[in-house]
This record gives C-alpha cells, structure tokens and sequence, in this order.
C-alpha cells in the first residue's frame, strides 16, 4: 500500500482503511470502559471515548506510514490516545490537585511504550481506584503492540523522551492554579537552551502532543530504524509540528477553558496579532522541518489537514471572533487546508 500524498488520495484512504479500524478499536475501548466498577472512573473514561474519539482518529492517520501493518498500529495509537484523553479528564476534572497523583497516573503512559515493564497501581493517590482492569489493558496493548516493531530499539528513547515532555506539561498544568505558571516556566529554563527561540507557552504545546509518538511506532513498523533516521523523525515533528497540533488545540478551546478556568495556552499571546503572527510562523517552521523525513508530502498534507481539522470544530463555527481569526489560518494553508476544511465540516456534521 503506497503513503498517500495528494489530498484526494489521503481522504479515500482514510475513509476506507483508517476510521473503520480506529473506530472498531474505539468501540472495543468503549465495551471495556462500561464495566469499570467505580462511577467516577467509569464516567471520566465514557466521556474522554465520546468527547474526544477525533483525537483517536486524526492520531489513526499515521497508521497509513506503517503499510501492510497499518491495521497493527492504528491499535497501538487508539490505545495510547485513549490513554491520554481518559488521564487528562481524570486530572481536568479531578477533585485531586496533588502532583504525585498526576505523575502516578502518567506513569502508564511509560510503561506503555516499554515492553515489559511491570504494571503499578496507578491510582494509588486518589481515592478512586477500582477501573477492572481498564488502564492497565491499554497499556498492555500498547506494549503487544511495540515488542513486535523491529524497528523500536532506536525509537523507544526517543518515543519516551516525547513521552517524558507529555508528562511533565500534564503534571504541571493540573496542580494548584497559583503555582501553574511559575512551574511551566522553571521547567521552559532547563530545556531552553536545546530549543529554537520560542515562549514558555509555546514549548509547553509543543511538548503537549502524541503525534511524533504514533509517527515513531509507524517507521518502526516497516524494518529497522538507523539512529539517524529516529534522528530526523525527532527533529521532524519536535518542537514545530506538535507544537502547531496542540496551539490549534487551545485556540478551538478558549471559551470552554475560560469559563472551566483552565490553562489555555493562547490567552498568554500579547494580542490576536501576536498570535496569529506566532501560529503562522510556526506552520512555516513545521514545514520545513518535515522536508528531510521520507514521505515528507504526506507529512505536509498532515500539517495542513491538522489546521483543517480543528478549524471546521463546532466550536470554531459558534463563536464569531473566532471563526473570523480561523480563516485568517485556513488561508495559511492554501487550497489543500480549504479542501480538508470543507470535508471536515461536512464528515462532523453528517
């Protein structure tokens, strides 16, 4: 099966191979979910499966680099998404406001993409402990998955240096509100030197993405990878391309996280200018930094499809100003952004 790289081909083939397989993934997830005993736990990983299954299925796309193993590893980025979302409203929505909480919960996400690791009890700082087995049969999934890739060896530090920037933004966007920013910015000052110019924000977004993750366990999929090229896939989607996902991802977001008062990541721009400037940059740098990976032409329709995707959202459409400043975005993309734009719109609302 070749990569697509037209816009036209990427959509039949995400129609007819990868929504099947992630949504019979998803309804796998949802089956299991139902039966967790605790109310709580149940209730958060219900509404992160139907609040959030586009996560799974935009993620799922990179399950088309893996070829003949596609259906293999769109289980594998179903799994770890839905780990994400279930950790991130268990936080969002926790009475918990404690740390070690957080980090014990994160702690499935690396046990998940280390192939035998022992499982713990990721719970054990929170009251609500019984889910039957459920984030522990996600992890175990994921790890089914990647012992089998022959190309996880030169991937798996890399993968878990992604997962390590993940965590930490979870832990310290979800503590206590007074100490969130002072946190972000102490951890932005130990990794800064490494980084491009960029703001405290920005590289909180960059490190709040999975994408270069479920890239990693595709290229792994089809053979060996040199260090060199787990080299470029790093420097490929770390920071720009993830950092462009998780800003479209706040921008969609801000009258829900005004009014939840939670942190958005978009209301620290300056001015709208500022930040339309600053998010037209960084799709600049994210295409440019895919032109040395293989594949680069389905890499640069996913940049384009990703500003699509979270531009068509219901909650982009329902908030005038915002609507407005997104088209300012679509235009960034050209005519494959506005080909994906009107799909979107159309596949959300059929």
């Amino acid at each position: 099966m070749k990569v697509p790289t037209k816009p036209w081909t990427l959509l039949y083939k995400i129609y007819r191979y990868v929504l099947p397989d992630a949504q019979s993934y998803l309804e796998e997830w949802k089956e299991k979910a139902i039966k967790i005993p605790n109310d709580e736990l149940r209730a958060q990983a219900l509404a992160s499966i139907q609040d959030k299954a586009f996560h799974c299925e935009g993620g799922a796309v990179y399950g088309l680099l893996a070829k003949e193993h596609r259906s293999k590893i769109i289980r594998f980025i179903v799994a770890y998404q839905t780990i994400s979302d279930y950790l991130d409203n268990l936080c969002d929505r926790s009475t918990s406001l404690d740390e070690n909480d957080f980090r014990a919960l994160h702690q499935s996400m690396f046990h998940a993409l280390s192939p035998g690791a022992e499982l713990e009890n990721y719970y054990r700082f929170r009251d609500d402990q019984d889910d039957g087995g459920y984030l522990a049969s996600l992890v175990m999934a994921c790890q089914e998955v990647l012992i089998e890739l022959p190309g996880y060896t030169h991937a798996k530090h890399l993968m878990r240096q992604l997962a390590e920037y993940y965590c930490d933004l979870q832990v310290f966007k979800h503590v206590e509100c007074h100490k969130r920013v002072e946190l972000l910015e102490e951890w932005f000052k130990k990794h800064k030197e490494n980084l491009p110019p960029m703001s405290w924000y920005e590289f909180s977004a960059c490190a709040g993405s999975t994408l270069g993750i479920f890239c990693f366990a595709a290229y792994a999929a089809n053979g060996e990878l040199s260090k060199k090229q787990a080299d470029e896939i790093m420097n490929g989607y770390f920071p720009w391309v993830q950092g462009l996902h998780i800003l479209l991802d706040y921008f969609i977001d801000q009258e829900e996280d005004l009014e939840a008062n939670d942190l958005n990541f978009i209301f620290y721009y300056d001015s709208k200018e500022q930040m339309v400037e600053r998010i037209r940059h960084i799709r600049e740098e994210a295409e440019e930094s895919i032109r040395g990976l293989p594949d680069w032409k389905f890499h640069r329709l996913i940049n384009k499809g990703l500003i699509a995707i979270y531009l068509a959202d219901e909650k982009v459409q329902a908030h005038k100003e915002i609507k407005k400043t997104a088209k300012q975005f679509i235009r960034f993309g050209g005519l494959p952004t506005v080909f994906f734009y009107l799909n979107s719109w159309m596949y959300r609302r059929a």
